[in-house]
């Protein structure tokens, strides 16, 4: 047993213990990846491609999986394959069929078989889906399943891919329209323009004359405010940026007669519950649809709705316990805690920001662009090179009437070293998504239909949740998001590791990519309130002075409330099927 001090002490090293880096868990991700090739033999599917119609009506094709076509990687059985081939060489229709040119076909079949390759079998048009596709796995030596792994170093120009090179050729992976370079591309500007925004101050003003406004509207300030954060969460991605405006709303509302667990509800959890249910975040949704290889920012409609249902509840729920709080202040587990903000209100100068007209014109431009953004994407199919551009107008046009308006001292020099110093923010995050690529890469790639090992992890997962109901396996996705949030915090470090694998489950399991994506939000963003290892969520907490401990005891129960909220959600995605 262990002394009083011996407990003390155990437990304050357990509460110095940090959470590692978002990179030092990718890389630790990468080596486990590699290690698991050698000891998952590579598989692949066959594709197909199919017709749907789009948002407009018209008709649009994409290449799928098929998930009963799955195979592992067989070395060829090269008598069999002699056997199939000569038979082919005689049958004039077929080799019609298949494209394969007879006369190439009888001179391959004068080489000798030990020296035959896939490759050379590619020349001839012989792939091995259309072996496959002929002759099923007879041409395989089914004895001895392959691998496909990586080497320790190297590059696709010399001497292959190798593990510790996934950051570059993670980085350089894609286009201008797709991960990893597109999305890297549209986050530095994307945290430029915000770098922007957020220097003219229009933020803290727009926020601080809103505290002011509401006032002694006792029931109403509440919500109102509830919903401007989860605005916050929802646009911009409001996390870290809630701990100076905690600073401000706890004795806001301590004296209105609440507690300052309401005041950390009411903006932290509130950006949260944004966050989870965001039509729009770059930061989130963006990233997780990119890599996905969903358009990005679709489903805004549903998600849009969503916002207003989820959030609104989320406020009714606070306001539940606000009410009870009021009544009987008594009752708060942080009475005690409270008690020194009571003491010093009397005290406490009132906070005068001023918010003048060009304040005003900068939020109104921020939301025209956000609704030329929303009516670009949904009407006129604007993707990733054209929403950064329509980011970079935001933060130019605030910056310039910032300068006109002399709002922060803004200077030309001033909005250059202010988007400098966002997209600086924001390189971290840009890395994280070459990153994820690269453990694809690890992995063996993520296309279906080459032999990687990530196939045969999918293979085996579908296999695992085949026959259940589609919304049991939507909802598995959506548990599994919400338990690995406990440990990375990262929005963007999640989409990393999670939807590289989510994304093609969706496909096995019957359900739209869409629904993995919106899996993965509610369970990154509605556990980033409750979770010890959030920083951002530890520093609100330290500014009101309250104990994670007493936090949780009040945020488990609103936990399962979100949980429950999830869930209802991801039933109605998956019964409108939401694409």
């Amino acid at each position: 047993m262990f002394s009083k001090t011996e407990k003390g002490k155990l437990k304050r090293d357990f509460t110095k213990m940090k959470t590692p880096h978002t990179y030092a868990i990718i890389f630790f991700a990468v080596v486990v990846c590699w290690v698991l090739t050698f000891l998952i033999p590579a598989g692949k599917f066959s594709t197909h491609t199919i017709e749907y119609t789009d948002a407009n009506g018209e008709i649009k094709t994409r290449t799928v999986l098929m998930a009963d076509t799955f195979r592992y990687s067989y070395p060829l059985d090269m008598e069999a394959l002699e056997r199939e081939l000569t038979d082919l060489s005689q049958n004039q229709a077929q080799m019609e069929e298949l494209a394969v040119d007879p006369e190439a076909l009888e001179a391959f079949l004068t080489t000798d078989i030990s020296e035959w390759s896939q490759e050379e079998l590619d020349e001839l048009g012989l792939t091995d889906d259309v072996l496959y596709s002929q002759y099923g796995e007879s041409v395989y030596d089914t004895s001895r399943k392959l691998h496909k792994t990586a080497g320790i170093w190297g590059t696709d120009d010399f001497g292959e891919f190798g593990f510790l090179n996934y950051v570059f050729e993670g980085l350089v992976s894609g286009d201008r329209s797709g991960s990893a370079v597109g999305i890297c591309a549209l986050i530095l500007v994307v945290g430029g323009s915000f770098g922007i925004i957020m220097k003219t101050g229009v933020i803290d003003a727009g926020i601080y004359a809103f505290i002011q406004k509401s006032k002694g509207l006792e029931r109403l300030a509440l919500p109102l405010l509830f919903i401007l954060f989860s605005l916050g969460g929802a646009t911009f991605g409001m996390a870290e940026e809630c701990i100076p405006f905690a600073m401000i709303m706890v004795p806001f509302v301590i004296a209105l007669g609440y507690d300052s667990i309401v005041a950390i509800v009411v903006t932290y959890v509130a950006s949260q519950v944004g966050n989870a249910v965001s039509w729009m975040s770059p930061f989130s949704v963006a990233v997780a649809q990119g890599i996905a290889g969903v358009p990005v920012l679709s489903g805004a409609g549903f998600r849009l709705v969503l916002w207003v249902a989820v959030t609104a509840l989320s406020a009714a729920y606070m306001m539940v316990y606000a009410e009870r709080v009021r009544k009987n202040p008594s009752r708060s587990v942080v009475y005690g805690e409270d008690q020194h903000f009571r003491d010093r209100l009397s005290a406490t100068a009132k906070e005068n920001r001023e918010f003048n007209l060009g304040h005003k014109l900068i939020l109104l431009e921020m939301l025209a662009v956000l609704i030329w953004i929303i009516w670009g994407v949904t009407q006129k199919g604007y993707y990733i090179p054209e929403i950064a551009s329509q980011f970079f107008v935001m933060g130019l046009v605030a910056g310039i009437i910032a300068i006109i308006f002399k709002l922060n001292g803004m200077t030309i020099n001033g909005m250059a070293s202010a988007f400098q110093q966002g997209v600086a923010d924001l390189a971290g995050t840009a890395v994280v998504v070459g990153m994820a690529k690269g453990i694809l890469l690890v992995l063996g790639g993520s296309e279906p239909d080459t032999y990687s090992t990530l196939n045969t992890i999918l293979y085996g997962l579908g296999t695992a949740l085949h026959d259940v109901p589609e919304f049991i396996g939507a909802e598995f996705m959506y548990l599994f998001q919400s338990c690995f949030n406990l440990v990375v915090t990262s929005n963007s470090g999640q989409a990393a590791l999670t939807m590289p694998i989510m994304a093609p489950l969706a496909d096995l399991v019957g359900v739209s990519r869409q629904i993995a994506v919106l899996a993965f939000q509610m369970g990154a963003g509605f556990v980033d309130a409750f979770t010890p290892v959030s920083a951002s969520l530890i520093g609100v907490l330290g500014v009101a002075g309250i104990d994670w401990g007493k936090w949780a005891k009040f945020q488990i129960k609103m936990q399962g409330f979100f949980f429950l909220m999830g869930t209802v959600a991801i039933a109605v995605a998956v019964a409108i099927n939401l694409q």
